[in-house]
């Protein structure tokens, strides 16, 4: 697999798989070398400052105008509608992964939205499930993907290239790419957010200076790779929520060479540079973003990633978890590896919890006794990764998601054992 660095999502890349496939000086010459069609691939409107403009040019066997009408089909995403309104705070063992054969798409579940899909703004969140590759090719015309494994690889052949992730890296979709997701191990598992909103990028730095968090060379996007095959290909694409199909006499994966700012990307987490005290006090959670899709609105974000990468703890006079503290945003939490510092059971690889808006939270009793009574030496938290989904909007669980055997009934428990230690009379 070749890649390139994704060195600024502001920048032009440009990849060919021919040498002499990209057109020089001009992005829709009149014959387009090697018999191709040009194409223009957009992810905002035309009319955007150019330092929010995304969008791609590609050079392909067949344009993808070359299609029939697409066809509703009669499996439709795992989820249902949203559920009732609630504000208590909910958690999820892991999905299993289904017996019967069933790949990415028909593996998607549903879990919390905020946002309908033919809303500008707000994000949905899936769970997938996976134990065969793609046959069919799919594209997602609600949203940006943010793909997140927690068990087994993928190898995601795009319109712009190949990417290949593992549990510890993610990778993000443009909204309305063609792709199909192959299996390299025998199942996999993990999330998905869908990004109705601005595209993902970079988070401002700020004081933080020009250095540190996700640095931008560290992100990858593949080179130009391109299927001639004559055969007859399944293109399903999500519309408004529903999944539609038509038949084509070819692979949409034909695009010979490409430049542009519109591309799919991948990114290691272990590659995060992570910030934290070196005084006292526990950081707010910002300093662990990885990507922001931003509101109109100067820092309130559609959707924040966030991730709870190993790190030392050296605070001092410090209690060193998580605050108990209750938000303005919305947290969906999921975990891709060992435990999570702020519980000390029931928050299992896999599955996740939603702590809405205002809704109190922090670390569960054992947690707090062990951090209160701790000896505060130097630690190291390793051998985790722990992130969240964190919006600006409430999100509402789907049908699916409250009546599923994985919903946890007594997650309120976890903090029913804090013991009162008040004293008026010792300080």
């Amino acid at each position: 697999m070749n890649l390139e660095y994704l060195s600024g999502f502001g920048n032009e890349f440009a990849s060919e798989a021919l040498p002499g496939a990209l057109p020089v000086g001009q992005n829709s010459p009149q014959k387009a070398p090697y018999g191709l069609y040009t194409e223009l691939f957009s992810g905002t409107a035309f009319t955007m400052a150019r330092s929010e403009a995304r969008r791609t040019w590609l050079y392909r066997i067949q344009p993808s105008a070359n299609h029939p009408a697409f066809i509703k089909l009669e499996r439709q995403l795992a989820g249902g509608p949203l559920g009732a309104v609630t504000p208590n705070r909910l958690r999820w063992n892991p999905l299993e992964v289904p017996a019967e054969p069933t790949d990415f798409i028909d593996g998607l579940a549903g879990m919390v939205a905020n946002a309908g899909s033919e809303k500008p703004s707000g994000i949905s969140i899936y769970h997938y499930r996976a134990n065969r590759s793609m046959e069919r090719v799919f594209f997602n015309a609600d949203g940006e993907l943010l793909i997140v494994p927690e068990q087994g690889r993928l190898r995601i052949a795009t319109e712009l290239g190949v990417l290949e992730v593992e549990p510890l890296e993610i990778v993000v979709l443009p909204r309305g790419l063609k792709f199909r997701v192959e299996l390299l191990d025998a199942q996999a598992r993990g999330y998905v957010a869908e990004n109705h909103g601005a595209p993902l990028r970079l988070p401002d730095l700020g004081p933080i200076g020009s250095n540190g968090l996700a640095n931008p060379r560290d992100f990858l996007t593949p080179v130009a790779h391109y299927e001639d095959l004559k055969q007859p290909t399944t293109l399903v694409q999500k519309f408004l929520g529903e999944l539609w199909a038509c038949e084509l006499d070819h692979s949409p994966l034909n695009v010979v060479a490409w430049h542009g700012n519109n591309v799919p990307y991948k990114y290691d987490l272990r590659r995060f540079n992570t910030l934290g005290t070196v005084s006292f006090d526990h950081p707010d959670p910002s300093i662990f973003t990885v990507l922001t899709s931003p509101t109109s609105v100067h820092g309130l974000a559609n959707l924040d990633f966030v991730i709870f990468p190993p790190r030392w703890m050296v605070a001092e006079n410090t209690f060193r978890p998580p605050w108990f503290h209750r938000n303005l945003m919305n947290e969906y939490m999921g975990l891709i590896q060992g435990a999570y510092d702020a519980k000390a059971e029931g928050f299992l690889p896999g599955g996740a919890s939603l702590h809405s808006c205002m809704s109190a939270h922090g670390p569960d009793g054992e947690t707090c006794t062990r951090a209160i009574n701790a000896e505060l030496a130097p630690h190291k938290i390793d051998n985790t990764m722990a992130f969240m989904f964190e919006t600006s909007q409430v999100l509402r669980p789907t049908q699916f998601a409250l009546q599923c055997p994985q919903l946890q009934p007594s997650y309120d428990a976890c903090w029913a054992a804090l013991p009162a230690t008040f004293n008026p009379n010792r300080r």
